[in-house]
């Protein structure tokens, strides 16, 4: 099978890379890359373990051909933030309890990144709608959606709805 030449940004960086034209987004990732915090789950496109942001929406990378990120810019959970230097989703994630067997995590991060990205106010409702492609069966979704909620509750620094829930 011949190989297809392809070029684009992952995490910040170009990147140009030969591929069969029936490899997946996620193999080239795990596989190839050595990126292997987007997790393999379902591989249906149902649990959103494998999601990603290309050109800033989220999507299924067990799903999408690899060659068709060509000229693209895709970010993982990699690309999110730094061992030095956490994004604030990841740090109100832990504050939260939001992370626990953290299967799940790193598709819930990216998918209420790209959440906040377009909606810097989400209400709760707006946030479990958003998430629900991604499947969590430890936590239950509640700690993870007071994560998001958190962050957006920081950037727009006003009381938010929870704290109001809960008469603080």
């Amino acid at each position: 099978m011949d190989k297809i030449k392809i070029q684009f940004v992952l995490n910040g960086e170009t990147r140009q890379v030969e591929v069969e034209p029936d490899l997946l987004l996620i193999d080239l990732l795990r596989e190839r890359l050595g990126l292997t915090g987007t997790k393999v789950g379902c591989g249906e496109g149902d649990c959103g373990a494998c999601t990603v942001l290309l050109n800033g929406k989220n999507v299924n990378s067990c799903l999408l051909l690899a060659a068709r990120v060509n000229g693209c810019e895709v970010v993982t959970v990699e690309g999110l933030g730094s061992y030095d230097k956490l994004h604030p989703l990841q740090e109100a994630f832990i504050a939260e309890g939001a992370v626990q067997c953290g299967f799940c995590t790193p598709g819930m991060l990216l998918s209420a990144k790209s959440l906040l990205d377009v909606n810097a106010r989400p209400t709760r409702e707006e946030i479990a709608r958003h998430i629900a492609g991604n499947l969590c069966r430890c936590t239950g979704y509640t700690k993870i959606i007071n994560a998001i909620e958190k962050v957006a509750c920081a950037d727009r620094h006003c009381a938010c709805s929870r704290e109001a829930e809960e008469g603080r």
